[in-house]
């Protein structure tokens, strides 16, 4: 007989990375939680002890009886959990023979395995939180910088949450307001309503425009910029990526063509993470190995977020230089007249294409000039969000894409009401926007879109 996954099954899983360590987590929810922990230890009667208690004991095999780890077993009752259910974390020893030989145990003993992200899939079924809070552990959980792990903690309060309930209720009353109109139009007149309607739009229209404004930045930090380090052989760029990076990552010397591959790192400048780019020296080859790299180099521009293109200050502009700088011309871009330590050849009034703004001055030799550089790079895509703990911020594509669906059907509505229609008709806009408000915290979200989300989530989580 085959069994059928619910989502009522007690479910366990390895909630530590794998890997060896000094504690390892196997983490148990549901109805039979304890239960099922009471078969594999050997200590205190789980059923009796205190929620919110860790007691040490041991794990068995209930089979050979055969002691397998010492551990630690914190024990928490429902409702006042991670997932609203019961729940249970074998504290064992570190270790991947260790940690997986309790799974497998707590698995024999009823439990099932748990699906990625079930656990939080859990919490947010059984009301603990919405969609954005969920969202924001992973956030939290892949935080690269402070600023973005600060961000991440204020969804999962429900900074956002609150926002788009409070988004979501001044339609809700508006709606009413119009459902009345229709039903009784006696005790109301068609004036009233539309320029409610109005009234409301404009305001929810103008809060979704500020939390646009914020997506930009938002996604910087949840997914880092992708930044990309470009210029001829031998001007400073493996320099430049070693001193953001503050180790010797990339070889340096004074060969031109030393960096033959594209190297990927990520760096945190002033709580922005930079997914870093250091690209092969871009020139005219024979080397087919050398050649394959610019060609990386040159594909790695198109997509990148922001391009710093370095210039050697000791040398005046080549016929290479001006190619760069018309690829990137579309491109946001810093660029940078490197070595600033050597008697000038090139200067910014040399650079007639490139806006003076775009160009600054180094030396990666002295250090000139790079905490000009950081500023300018969060100025450029941070502008406007001075601190990211100060208003609601959103940070991903899902978020983003349903508050433009839902700024569309506001402005509908505005033209609507302009254009003279029926307030049924202008109703069935409003009432979109107020659906896409909810599949953002997952109050009208469908479940495939659910399950899709809860399947990017880690084992364990």
């Amino acid at each position: 007989m085959v069994s059928t996954i619910t989502e009522y099954d007690t479910i366990a899983a390895i909630s530590t990375p794998p890997g060896e360590g000094a504690i390892s987590i196997v983490r148990l929810s549901g109805e039979s939680a304890l239960e099922t922990a009471q078969k594999v230890f050997k200590g205190k009667d789980l059923s009796q002890v205190p929620s919110h208690t860790i007691n040490y004991g041991h794990i068995i095999d209930p089979d050979s009886q055969q002691v397998v780890d010492e551990v630690m077993v914190s024990v928490m009752r429902k409702p006042k959990t991670y997932t609203r259910e019961d729940l249970v974390e074998i504290n064992c020893h570190g270790g991947i023979v260790a940690t997986n030989r309790v799974l497998q145990l707590v698995l024999g003993a009823g439990a099932r395995m748990a699906e990625p992200g079930e656990f939080t899939k859990r919490a947010f079924l059984n009301g603990r939180i919405d969609l954005t809070q969920a969202e924001s552990v992973m956030d939290l959980i892949r935080a690269k910088t402070d600023r973005a792990m600060q961000v991440a903690v204020d969804q999962l309060d429900g900074d956002l949450h609150h926002l788009i309930t409070a988004l979501r209720q001044e339609i809700l009353e508006v709606l009413a307001q119009v459902e009345v109109n229709i039903d009784y139009p006696e005790y109301d007149t068609d004036e009233m309503t539309t320029r409610l309607l109005k009234e409301k739009a404009a305001l929810v229209l103008g809060r979704i425009d500020e939390l646009l404004a914020t997506a930009r930045s938002g996604k910087v930090l949840r997914d880092g910029l992708a930044t990309v380090i470009v210029g001829r052989p031998n001007v400073g760029k493996s320099s430049l990526l070693n001193h953001m990076l503050r180790e010797e990552k990339a070889i340096v010397t004074d060969v031109p063509g030393t960096t033959r591959d594209v190297l990927e790192e990520y760096v945190n400048v002033q709580g922005v993470p930079l997914k870093l780019v250091d690209t092969a020296g871009i020139r005219d080859t024979e080397d087919k190995v050398e050649k394959i790299g610019v060609q990386r180099s040159r594909e790695a521009i198109t997509k990148a977020d922001l391009v710093l293109l370095v210039l050697d200050a000791s040398m005046p502009l080549t016929a290479e230089d001006r190619s760069l700088i018309q690829a990137t011309a579309a491109k946001k871009r810093i660029v940078i007249l490197n070595k600033q330590d050597l008697p000038d050849a090139l200067t910014v009034a040399a650079l007639q294409d490139v806006p003076a703004e775009e160009v600054i001055a180094t030396s990666m030799r002295t250090q000139q000039g790079m905490d000009v550089l950081a500023d300018k790079i969060v100025h450029l895509f941070m502008q406007g969000i001075d601190n990211s703990q100060s208003q609601v911020m959103v940070t991903n594509a899902r978020q983003i894409g349903l508050l433009q669906q839902t700024k569309t059907s506001l402005q509908s509505v505005l033209v609507g009401i302009e254009a003279g229609m029926p307030i049924d008709l202008v109703q069935i806009d409003m009432t979109a926007a107020w659906d896409k408000l909810g599949e953002i915290t997952g109050d009208a979200a469908p479940d495939e879109l659910i399950t899709q989300l809860f399947s990017q989530f880690c084992l364990g989580k």
